[in-house]
């Protein structure tokens, strides 16, 4: 997570939305910057614990701006992050599975090490709907974001590429699928959500 305050602003790191090159680009203009086993703190945790800290310290409560990724994109972004070779003969390894199987052992009940990845639904809202951060993006809105980045911090905002999973089949059956969206209804309903809304979903806290 990266605060900017003088600029009100705060980008919270959902796991797997192409985080890492954001704050690549944008850490030398934090005024804060929660890293390590504190980067992808909660917009729900941010909203309650964070944001109050921050304007009773400094006077300043910050908007935050998050991203959200295809449901099935980012589950399949941690599925080729979890292949790399250094994760071989480990419990977070998924180099001996399917796609198709990794996604099965996400939803199910009692998922091993490889496959608890938590939601970007739980990321991004209080648990019951409402989205806790003012903006959100689609991942494949990146021009879009890319501009609200420049305009708020007022400067020119590029990202390069860092911190990509390796290329891994990711080919899913019609079953599987009609199971995970099943499953996880609520995150592909505020994910359509957000595109309906043109790939920037505003909603203004407090």
């Amino acid at each position: 997570m990266l605060i900017f305050l003088r600029h009100k602003l705060a980008f919270l790191a959902t796991p797997k939305t192409g985080t890492t090159a954001v704050e690549m680009a944008l850490r030398p203009q934090a005024e804060i910057v929660f890293g390590k086993s504190r980067k992808h703190v909660t917009a729900v945790r941010y909203a309650r614990k964070v944001a109050p800290f921050l304007e009773d310290t400094f006077g300043v409560r910050p908007d935050a701006v998050a991203i959200m990724r295809n449901p099935t994109d980012q589950i399949a972004s941690w599925f080729r992050y979890r292949n790399a070779d250094r994760l071989v003969g480990s419990d977070l390894s998924t180099r001996d599975i399917t796609f198709d199987a990794y996604v099965r052992e996400v939803i199910c009940d009692d998922p091993p090490p490889r496959a608890q990845i938590g939601s970007q639904y739980n990321f991004l809202t209080d648990g019951n709907g409402t989205v806790m951060a003012e903006h959100v993006f689609a991942y494949d809105s990146q021009p879009d974001f890319r501009q609200f980045m420049a305009d708020r911090l007022d400067k020119d905002v590029t990202f390069k590429p860092k911190n990509v999973s390796p290329r891994g089949e990711t080919d899913l059956s019609s079953e599987t699928l009609a199971l995970l969206r099943a499953e996880r209804a609520a995150e592909f309903d505020l994910y359509d959500r957000i595109k309906a809304a043109g790939g920037h979903l505003i909603t203004p806290q407090g």
